[in-house]
């Protein structure tokens, strides 16, 4: 099973959201469905999805949802999009911390 790494966008609150999933389309409809109306999701509708990011692993997926989250930059999640290697030089340092 492919898992990924989404990023959504709300204009209203000009936020990222960060998450993992095997189905983002999917994940991106259930944000906007308010389907838990006290989530934090539920204030930013709608969500558009900005980028997503393939892993080959669940656990690769939420390793690297962790290092983006730790960035704290939308700045960083903006150049995630537009240079794909970021992320591969991510995956590798994410890869030499589990050795």
């Amino acid at each position: 099973m492919e898992y990924f790494v989404y990023i959504l966008f709300s204009e209203k609150l000009n936020r990222f959201y960060i998450g993992t999933t095997d189905d983002p389309v999917k994940r991106l409809c259930e944000h906007n469905s308010a389907h838990y109306p006290n989530a934090y999701t539920a204030k930013g509708i709608p969500w558009t999805l900005f980028h997503t990011i393939p892993c080959t692993t669940s656990q690769q997926a939420y390793d690297l949802e962790r290092f983006i989250k730790s960035m704290k930059s939308a700045v960083f999640i903006r150049n995630l999009k537009e240079d794909p290697a970021i992320i591969s030089r991510v995956f590798e340092r994410l890869s030499n911390k589990e050795k």
